[in-house]
């Protein structure tokens, strides 16, 4: 299928018990079944049916099968958020005294994780970037995964996944990516050598900002054994669904991460629209990054496709004409980037990406304000940047509503 009619159609007909169009939500906390042997046997993974919706729930799952067509994977399990999605993912994988490789550029929430996972005896080294050298630096017997995200948030670097894949198996570790910003529709990371695709589906799959979720999807491509990592050894015997084996029927199960139903329904429904709404979500980035770019008081304006970018030949190698529909801007100083968020009439002022409004943020006082400066500087946030995750508004109103932002501060904060 080509994806929109994937959105609509991949791993999906109608509901099975009813004929609806769209999985019902089964709002249901538990399943009752008219056999003590048919429960028995559902527990055991012997018979397909629900017991607990923190296991399994009918609209959850209809919502995993849906995505895992669109990654190309084998199989995903969805979580009550993105940052559900990454704990569980290292959870599954890793004990005390593992250690991680991780790109630097990555989410300040991602950064305080894997600061909570070093209370676990988990340690994360950083690199810039991901090359044959930088991984031989810092790869050893504990190492165990590396992670990175497709379009890093907010620095916009982009990711070579496949040279990366490549790299990264030639060490034999999995490379597990985040694909939140991207989203299946500019890129399938699986296809170009990604082992585990995670997205936070509260941004640009659910669209509306109306739920919080995060789902992993399994490749099923890495071979993982039992001595490199123990705690898979009851789940080796599951080939290539050794992960989600585990994954589903300990770390998830245990954790207590569920999706609930309803956000889960939530989803779906954005699912559907997602093709229609990248596609003007990239547009209008692209321009409003033009634009701006060439305006007078405005330091830096960074998006992957524009032609300054230094992530420009890979972005247009991988993406095509799809940058994304993130921009960052930069105004010398951080009263003048308060200004234009406080002078915009259209854009939020709201720590999200992804909803069809045009959303902004400071990061450096909001989503980083736990971070160190070396890590902030690392992850391409100062003080006067900010972060804009462009909506589907008609882009001469955008524009407009920018324009007017930078007049005025232009006007009232002139650069020294």
């Amino acid at each position: 299928m080509n994806f929109e009619t994937a959105l609509l159609h991949g791993n999906f007909d109608t509901d099975e018990e009813t004929g609806a169009t769209l999985t019902p939500i089964y709002q249901s906390s538990a399943f009752g079944h008219e056999s003590a042997e048919k429960i028995e046997k559902i527990f055991h993974n012997q018979a397909p049916g629900f017991a607990y919706s923190r296991i399994s729930n009918p609209t959850v799952n209809s919502f995993e099968r849906r995505i895992t067509f669109l990654e190309n994977g084998i199989s995903s399990v969805a979580v009550s958020s993105g940052m559900a999605a990454i704990a569980a993912t290292f959870l599954n994988i890793l004990k005390s005294g593992d250690e991680i490789i991780s790109k630097s550029s990555i989410f300040g929430g991602t950064i305080d994780l894997f600061r909570d996972l070093e209370n676990l005896g988990i340690k994360t080294h950083y690199i810039e970037d991901i090359t044959e050298e930088s991984i031989k630096e810092l790869v050893n017997k504990n190492t165990k995964a590396v992670f990175a995200e497709t379009i890093g948030n907010p620095k916009l670097d982009v990711t070579d996944i496949k040279s990366a894949a490549e790299i990264i198996h030639s060490f034999d570790l999995p490379f597990i990516l985040d694909n939140t910003t991207a989203t299946p529709y500019i890129v399938r990371g699986i296809e170009l050598g990604a082992d585990i695709i995670i997205n936070s589906s509260s941004k640009y799959i659910n669209g509306n900002s109306n739920s919080v979720s995060g789902i992993i999807t399994d490749s099923g491509n890495y071979k993982w054994n039992s001595e490199k990592y123990p705690t898979m050894k009851e789940y080796i015997k599951f080939g290539k669904f050794s992960f989600t084996a585990k994954l589903k029927n300990d770390t998830y199960r245990n954790i207590g991460c569920c999706l609930s139903p309803m956000n889960a329904f939530f989803n779906t429904l954005g699912l559907e629209t997602l093709g229609l709404r990248m596609e003007k979500h990239c547009k209008n980035a692209q321009r409003l990054a033009e634009v701006i770019e060439q305006k007078k008081g405005v330091k830096e304006v960074n998006y992957p496709l524009l032609i300054t970018s230094p992530y420009y030949d890979t972005a247009k190698k991988q993406f095509g004409e799809n940058g994304g529909g993130i921009l960052t801007i930069r105004f010398y100083t951080k009263e003048r980037a308060f200004a234009f968020i406080n002078r915009l009439k259209y854009a939020i002022n709201i720590t999200n990406i992804g909803d069809t409004k045009t959303l902004v943020i400071h990061p450096a006082s909001t989503i980083y304000t736990h971070n160190s400066v070396e890590e902030k500087e690392k992850a391409g946030v100062y003080d006067d940047l900010i972060r804009v995750s462009v909506g589907i508004e008609d882009i001469r109103d955008i524009l407009e509503d920018f324009e007017q932002a930078l007049e005025y501060i232009n006007n009232e904060y002139p650069v020294e």
